[in-house]
């Protein structure tokens, strides 16, 4: 049985998507969800945040098997099939395919592959390429017994990204406070229909049985909101306009409904405003661990011991939530 796979997606940068998916990875691992976490941002930002520079050092430039996605995909860009991902372990539910700096040389060979996609014949090469990170994924959660499958992604609406987005069940999308996420919204909702729609007439041009076709269906969960700074448990003047006007936004631009006088915290889509958590950011990645996680060995001592809980509380109503949704979805 093939495995939700969670993505989260926007098309503009410093929105925290690496963060989240970092922090979420190891939440649902504390709840029981055995989860594989993906890095296909070729910045390689959620790899660098799971493991520790000798260990990058050692995938990147002396392992030679399919230690990162890259390594996996490589045999593809020759004669050969792709290779199963050699996992890496951070705990007893959680698996990392790690990323790779050299991703971005796959673009070329997606972009290529897309039309080929929608020829009359030898489609199995196009639609092998088109498909690796869904079917690398599905074996990594297949191995491991995964629940969950969660994809960090780069901040740009390319090919690597339609080819991540084609293998997602599920978006959640994060935004930052200000003007640019939210004009970014009217460039993602579309894209997303687009990327949904062109997919599905590609999986109606496939009529060979030789393997499964991811569905595309890219169903959004959800926006977050990440504050830059808070005052008063509230953003600041100068972001709370652009908050108010997101429910609307999300609305009218991502799911093509009516336009809507919600507030983010009245709005069912706004799956959490995610606090910035400022000082504590040097000690988690100081630390190699989650926010929560950090102790007052870590230097996590009065206030920012009560941050902790705080941050602990707030991963762990976030999780339960994404994945009510997700499970409702699967249902439905």
């Amino acid at each position: 049985m093939n495995r939700p796979i969670l993505t989260f997606f926007n098309n503009k940068g410093g929105v925290g998507k690496t963060s989240l998916v970092y922090h979420l990875s190891w939440m649902f691992s504390e709840q029981g969800i055995r989860v594989v976490a993906l890095d296909l941002d070729p910045q390689a930002n959620l790899t660098a945040a799971f493991l520790d520079e000798d260990k990058l050092e050692y995938l990147w430039e002396q392992a030679s098997g399919p230690e990162t996605i890259y390594r996996c995909l490589l045999p593809l860009t020759k004669v050969a099939d792709l290779q199963e991902a050699v996992l890496e372990p951070m705990a007893a539910n959680l698996h990392l395919v790690p990323g790779d700096v050299a991703l971005a040389g796959f673009e070329e060979t997606l972009s290529n592959e897309w039309p080929n996609s929608m020829g009359d014949s030898n489609l199995y090469r196009p639609f092998k390429i088109l498909t690796a990170f869904w079917q690398i994924a599905q074996l990594a959660a297949q191995r491991v017994k995964a629940d969950l499958i969660l994809v960090d992604v780069g901040p740009n609406l390319g090919a690597i990204n339609r080819s991540a987005l084609i293998a997602s069940d599920f978006v959640v999308i994060p935004l930052g406070a200000d003007l640019f996420s939210l004009q970014g919204l009217k460039n993602l909702g579309p894209t997303l229909r687009t990327w949904r729609s062109l997919w599905r007439k590609r999986i109606d041009n496939w009529k060979a049985p030789e393997f499964d076709l991811p569905q595309g269906r890219m169903q959004p969960l959800g926006y977050l909101i990440q504050q830059h700074s808070v005052r008063l448990s509230r953003p600041v003047k100068a972001y709370d306009r652009w908050v108010k006007r997101m429910p609307n936004m999300y609305r009218v631009h991502v799911l093509e409904e009516k336009e809507s006088s919600l507030s983010p915290g009245n709005d069912p889509y706004c799956l959490a405003t995610v606090k910035h958590f400022r000082s504590l950011v040097p000690m988690s990645q100081e630390a190699r661990k989650p926010i929560f996680a950090l102790t007052p060995a870590d230097g996590a001592i009065g206030s920012h011991a009560a941050a902790v809980q705080d941050a602990y509380k707030d991963f762990e109503i976030l999780a339960r939530k994404i994945m009510e949704r997700v499970n409702a979805q699967r249902v439905s």
